[in-house]
């Protein structure tokens, strides 16, 4: 069952991000994850959430998003990432039906 990593950011210094966001796409597929949604417009229907920019990989399983995360490849950039945008970042198994 695929696993998903969802994050939402609040970039604050767009250069930096932009420079994460180049480096690490390839260690996502590195590790067999793709882009679901990757930013673009967002349309809140119910609620007061602080949703800002949505990203929503795909990995073939939940354990292969947790080995991305938890990579040596990814550890770096984490700080990156960090230091140019406040980030919720969460996993969650997909649906089996």
């Amino acid at each position: 069952m695929a696993g998903y990593l969802i994050a939402n950011l609040d970039v604050t210094d767009p250069a930096g991000f932009a420079e994460y966001a180049k480096l690490v796409s390839p260690i996502i597929a590195r590790y067999g994850g793709r882009y679901l949604v990757r930013g673009g417009d967002t349309k809140i229907l119910e609620g007061n959430p602080p949703i800002k920019r949505v990203v929503v990989l795909e990995f073939p399983t939940l354990a292969a998003a947790q080995k991305f995360y938890d990579s040596s490849d990814y550890k770096p950039l984490i700080g990156m990432r960090q230091k140019s945008a406040v980030s919720t970042v969460f996993l969650v198994d997909g649906y089996a039906g």
